[in-house]
C-alpha cells in the first residue's frame, strides 16, 4: 500500500466499485479499501454459498482489468487524524494513508430493535442470517422465521430457502394498504418488479410484528402478533431486522455534515467538506441500483468530469424514486416501538435493561447512568434503538473508529487535534 492516493475510496460495495471505474480514465492513483475478503459490499457478498449477479462480476473483473485501481481487502479505517490522512489496519499492520480526494461508500448496517428473547442463541438480525448463510453456515431442515420490516426480508428469506432451511412465516410489519400501495407503483421499475415476484412467499404476513422469542438455553418458539392475534410458531432461527442504518461514523469522525441518520451530499455527490464525496447507502437507502448511480456520479466528480456526472442524474433520479417509495412503504409503526419489556436489554454488551434507560432523558445520560453504548459496539446497536425507541441523538463518535492493535494506534500523529478529540469524547 502506497503513502498517498489521488483518490482514496473507502468501501467496495457497488458504489465503491462504480466511483472508481468512473474515476479511473483520468488517470489518478486509486485506492479502495475494504474490510470484507472480496469486492461487493454486503449486497454482493461472497462465499460457498453463493452465485454472484452478473453485474457483480462484471464491476469486479473491471476492477482486476483497471492498472491505476488497487483494490485492498482485509483492511478498517480506524481514525481519521487529520491533514487528509487515514489511519488504516490490516491483518498484519498499520498503515498512516494520505489522500487528495476521499470518496465515502461505507455502506449501512441492519437496524435492530429489542424484544424479549432477542438474546437467546438461534436469534439474528435478518441480513446477519443472510451473512451466515453466504459464509457457509449450514440451515438445511433447520425451522425458520423471519421478522421486521422491509425487502431485506424476502432477500434473506430466499437465501435461507436456497440453503435447505424449512421457511415458516415472514413477519412484515408494515400493514397492508401500505403494501398495496407500493405493489402498485412497482411495475414503474420493472426490474424490481420481476424480482418481487421471484421473492414472493406464501408465508408472508403484513401486519406481522414479533412479541418475544420464547426459549431457556436457546431458541424454541417465537411469539407474533398479527393484527392484534397473537400466535406461537416452534422454529429454530428467527431472523429479525427492521430496515438499515447508514453508516456515518468515518464521515462523522472527519466532520461531515448529516441530513437526518445519513451524509449530506449536493447534486454531485460532494459532502459539506471540500473533496470529500458520498455515495451509497451511506447517504440513504435504496439498493444496488442507486448506489451505482450515486457512486459513478461521485467518481465522475472527484475527477473534475461534471459533464459525466451530470449525464447520470437521471438515472440516479429515477431509482431515488423507488428508494423514496421503499421509505414510505416500510416506515416503523409505533407497534414495533414497544416490544421490550422492562427487563429486555437494550445494551446486550453492557447488559442494561430497557427499565435502566428509559428514565433518562438523553443517550449521554443514560451513558453515564448505565454504561450503555461502552461495550464492543460501541452503540452501535443500542445507540440506533435508542434511536428509534427515546428519540435519543448519539453524539459525535469518537476515536478510534474501530478496534485496533495498540501497535497500531502508535502510528496516530501525536497533533492537537487528534489529542483534543480524544480528551473530550464521551
Amino acid at each position: 500500500m502506497r503513502s498517498h492516493y489521488d483518490i482514496l475510496i473507502v468501501g467496495a460495495g457497488p458504489a465503491g466499485m462504480a466511483a472508481a471505474l468512473a474515476a479511473a480514465p483520468s488517470g489518478a492513483n486509486i485506492a479502495i479499501l475494504d474490510d470484507n475478503p472480496a469486492a461487493g459490499g454486503q449486497i454482493w457478498r461472497d462465499g460457498p454459498q453463493v452465485d454472484l449477479p452478473s453485474i457483480a462480476l462484471q464491476q469486479r473483473q473491471a476492477l482486476a482489468d483497471t492498472a491505476n485501481i488497487e483494490l485492498h481487502n482485509g483492511v478498517r479505517v480506524i481514525a481519521a487524524p487529520g491533514g487528509k490522512q487515514l489511519l488504516l489496519e490490516d491483518a498484519r499492520q498499520g498503515h498512516l494513508v494520505g489522500y487528495d480526494t476521499l470518496i465515502l461508500c461505507t455502506g449501512a448496517r441492519e437496524l435492530l430493535l429489542p424484544f424479549p428473547g432477542w438474546t437467546l442463541p438461534g436469534v439474528t438480525g435478518a441480513g446477519g442470517l443472510q451473512a451466515l448463510i453466504k459464509g457457509g453456515m449450514p440451515v438445511a431442515d433447520q425451522r425458520l422465521v423471519i421478522a421486521g420490516s422491509g425487502p431485506l426480508l424476502l432477500a434473506s428469506a430466499a437465501t435461507a430457502k436456497h440453503a435447505g432451511a424449512c421457511l415458516l412465516r415472514i413477519a412484515e410489519q408494515a400493514p397492508l394498504t401500505a403494501l398495496a400501495g407500493f405493489a402498485a407503483r412497482l411495475p414503474r421499475w420493472p426490474s424490481k418488479a420481476l424480482q418481487a415476484v421471484k421473492l414472493s412467499d406464501s408465508g408472508y404476513r403484513s401486519s406481522t410484528h414479533v412479541l418475544a422469542a420464547l426459549g431457556t438455553k436457546r431458541l424454541e418458539a417465537v411469539r407474533l402478533s398479527h393484527n392484534g392475534r397473537v400466535s406461537e410458531i416452534a422454529c429454530d432461527r428467527v431472523a429479525c431486522g427492521f430496515g438499515l442504518i447508514p453508516n456515518t461514523e468515518l464521515g462523522q469522525v472527519l466532520g461531515c455534515a448529516l441530513d437526518g441518520r445519513a451524509i449530506q451530499v449536493d447534486a454531485y455527490q460532494t459532502t459539506s467538506l471540500p473533496d470529500h464525496f458520498a455515495a451509497g447507502e451511506c447517504t440513504g437507502f435504496g439498493g444496488s441500483e442507486l448506489a451505482l448511480a450515486e457512486g459513478s456520479i461521485a467518481g465522475y466528480a472527484a475527477v473534475g468530469d461534471l459533464k459525466r456526472a451530470k449525464a447520470r442524474f437521471a438515472e440516479r433520479q429515477r431509482w431515488q424514486g423507488f428508494a423514496d417509495l421503499l421509505e414510505r412503504t416500510f416506515r416503523l409503526n409505533e407497534q414495533v416501538k414497544t416490544m421490550a419489556a422492562p427487563e429486555t436489554l437494550v445494551c446486550r454488551c453492557e447488559d442494561v435493561p430497557f427499565s435502566a434507560m428509559v428514565s433518562h432523558s438523553s443517550w449521554v445520560e443514560a451513558k453515564l447512568e448505565s454504561r450503555c453504548g461502552m461495550g464492543a459496539c460501541q452503540g452501535r446497536i443500542c445507540g440506533a434503538a435508542s434511536d428509534v425507541l427515546f428519540g435519543w441523538q448519539p453524539p459525535k463518535p469518537r476515536q478510534p473508529i474501530s478496534p485496533a492493535r495498540i501497535g497500531t494506534l502508535i502510528a496516530l500523529p501525536d497533533d492537537e487535534p487528534m489529542a483534543e478529540r480524544r480528551e473530550t469524547s464521551i
